[in-house]
């Protein structure tokens, strides 16, 4: 059960006038409560990086990235004139890619079209010592004016929430390169441990900075899952964990997980596909993470019905969230049960989010 809501305010979105009711949908979704159909985002899961950004004048594509001004007015152009129904909050969220949160620590980005990753930083045992968080480096100096860019511009239009945080295993990934970490569990597990150590000890502090950036504002708390809080909330993950076992998960990956969660009004863990569902034993054992993100993966993954069994398992200890194509939420509405359930689906127009919402109604 998540934490109470200790205040409330509303805010006036000159595209969404319902969103108090949208977030009292939120709330009782958390407690597995319906107030008249369950909510649903109109937006598949990552949509939000498929945004065109075509127009940028120079072929430097960190340039792109790094051009506050130009990320803001892209988004405020995105959404001109659109009505935003159900639970799809407006938000900007400053966003450098993934893996930002190792940068903060010395790890250098490489940049793509709709993502970056990190080169590995720690080559040797002794690159440890560079570990060092740095709050004047330019990723973290980026974020903070891509946070006050959003929050002068977007006042009463959008929401603004924070980047993808990513500490713990998933950071020491990052810095390490994912398959040499696999080696290194096995061979050097005190100098992982004391990696995992420096990747989670500062996280609170960075979130609270960010957090503290957005309620000085009246903004909520949220990040790319588009999904608010009052409180703080958190979308912890651990991707990496797909290439361990689930021993290997409960020595390194559990201790670090139970102490992210520790701060957080609202966790949503993001369980990206089966690979990291095997360890949901181990993550639904965790009091503090209130909601599980399901993401089934592509191809051979898709699609969402034959993973029935596992949604119903994973409904019956926690509200979750589960992204649809809209020719499956006939069948999906026909084997499942509306009680904590959060819908993505991808729509195309308006008239098909309000038929949408129309049989939501039904639902029971």
């Amino acid at each position: 059960m998540a934490a109470p809501v200790t205040a409330w305010w509303n805010l006036e979105l000159e595209g969404m006038p319902d969103f108090e009711m949208a977030m009292k949908r939120v709330y009782a979704w958390y407690e597995k409560e319906i107030i008249d159909r369950p909510p649903v985002r109109f937006m598949a899961h990552n949509a939000f990086v498929e945004q065109a950004n075509v127009a940028y004048p120079s072929a430097n594509i960190k340039d792109r990235w790094f051009d506050a001004e130009f990320q803001v007015e892209t988004y405020l152009k995105s959404i001109a004139g659109k009505r935003f129904h159900g639970e799809t909050f407006p938000v900007f969220w400053p966003n450098l890619g993934p893996e930002v949160y190792a940068a903060f620590y010395g790890a250098e980005l490489e940049y793509g079209e709709v993502t970056s990753w990190s080169k590995p930083l720690v080559c040797d045992w002794d690159d440890i010592g560079k570990l060092k968080l740095d709050l004047q480096n330019e990723y973290f100096s980026k974020l903070e004016e891509l946070t006050r860019c959003a929050l002068e511009q977007g006042e009463g239009k959008f929401m603004v929430g924070y980047t993808d945080l990513h500490p713990g295993v998933d950071c020491v990934a990052a810095w390490r390169d994912p398959l040499q970490l696999c080696l290194d569990m096995f061979e050097n597990p005190d100098k992982v441990k004391i990696m995992i150590e420096i990747a989670i000890k500062d996280f609170e502090q960075i979130f609270d900075y960010f957090d503290g950036m957005l309620k000085a504002r009246r903004q909520l708390s949220a990040s790319w899952m588009g999904i608010p809080s009052f409180g703080k909330m958190h979308i912890p993950s651990c991707d990496f964990s797909a290439l361990i076992s689930p021993d290997f998960f409960n020595e390194f990956c559990l201790p670090v997980l139970q102490r992210e969660v520790k701060p957080m009004t609202h966790n949503i863990f993001h369980i990206d596909g089966k690979g990291v569902a095997k360890h949901r034993e181990a993550i639904l054992a965790v009091p503090e993470v209130h909601a599980i993100q399901w993401v089934q993966g592509v191809g051979a993954d898709q699609p969402i019905l034959q993973w029935i069994s596992l949604l119903k398992e994973l409904q019956a200890k926690r509200p979750i969230i589960v992204d649809l194509q809209k020719d499956e939420l006939e069948p999906f509405i026909e084997q499942m049960e509306p009680e904590g359930i959060f819908l993505w689906v991808a729509t195309e127009n308006e008239a098909e989010e309000l038929a949408i919402l129309k049989r939501l109604e039904k639902w029971r």
